[in-house]
């Protein structure tokens, strides 16, 4: 009876709200930093700065899945108990890696990392010669009132609920949206899963199907990114030139994804499952 008693550890709650605050203190990095890059930058720059930017970002992952593969190596409890007494291998089933060493190298890195930020200027001059047709957004003199003054709140959202109105009205970008979400939906599942079907498919251990997804899928990623902003900058695309071009790449990749189909192994001989016992 005690083996059938369910856990009754609530430690996912504290990697909930982890995950959480980390989410809150990035995203304004992508969607303010990129406001930034298109008001203050001249209009054929923002391609390559923008492109530098995802590129960084992609990066990110690729050094958190070489680091998992290195903490999977290491055993769960490492530092409370004694190594020398486990007697299985990272190559056992049954073998628990330190994922949690993880999570406390890049919360200090993050932390260290945003450190500068606190010694940059509360306001920013905005050059002379940025075009006069961009609009800059001051979102300290809306966002900040907002937040420690409650009888600015209701204009706020009432604002924010035109400003998404008319955003989510504009049929490109609307478009845009739902392509990206699919993208990434796809992206998401492909890395959230292949490791597992390399370990299951081609017998590799945890740490090794991490590494070997950090150095194969990642890096492409950062340098087709950077490429793309190189090759817009220099061809000066405009709206529908970018358009088209990211249509047909991201044609060519479909049709290259396919091949994923007809990759695998044959299942595992097992009796009584795949066959029989004779």
């Amino acid at each position: 009876a005690g083996c059938e008693k369910e856990p009754s550890s609530y430690m996912w709650i504290y990697i909930l709200l982890g995950n959480m605050l980390r989410g809150i203190g990035e995203t304004p990095i992508t969607p303010l930093g990129i406001s930034y890059l298109d008001d203050f930058a001249k209009e054929e720059d923002v391609p390559v700065y923008v492109a530098c930017l995802h590129t960084i970002a992609m990066l990110g992952p690729m050094f958190g899945f070489l680091l998992g593969s290195l903490c999977a190596k290491l055993y769960v409890d490492i530092g409370f108990v004694d190594l020398g007494s486990i007697t299985i291998t990272p190559q056992d089933s049954r073998w628990v890696g330190a994922w949690w060493l993880g999570f406390l190298i890049a919360g200090v890195t993050n932390f260290l990392a945003a450190v500068p930020f606190c010694f940059l200027p509360k306001s920013l001059k905005k050059p002379e010669e940025t075009n006069n047709d961009k609009t800059s957004f001051d979102y300290s003199t809306v966002i900040m009132p907002c937040i420690f003054q409650s009888q600015l709140i209701y204009p706020f959202l009432s604002d924010f609920y035109t400003s998404l109105k008319k955003v989510l009205s504009n049929r490109m970008y609307f478009t845009l949206l739902c392509c990206s979400l699919l993208q990434f939906s796809s992206f998401i599942g492909f890395l959230t899963y292949k490791p597992k079907y390399m370990e299951q498919q081609y017998g590799q251990s945890t740490s090794k199907s991490n590494f070997l997804i950090g150095l194969t899928s990642l890096p492409p990623v950062s340098i087709g990114i950077f490429l793309g902003g190189l090759i817009m900058k220099k061809y000066k695309m405009s709206i529908i030139g970018a358009t088209k071009f990211a249509f047909l790449m991201s044609f060519l990749a479909y049709t290259i994804a396919l091949s994923h189909f007809f990759v695998g192994c044959e299942n595992h001989v097992v009796a009584g499952m795949t066959v029989s016992y004779e």
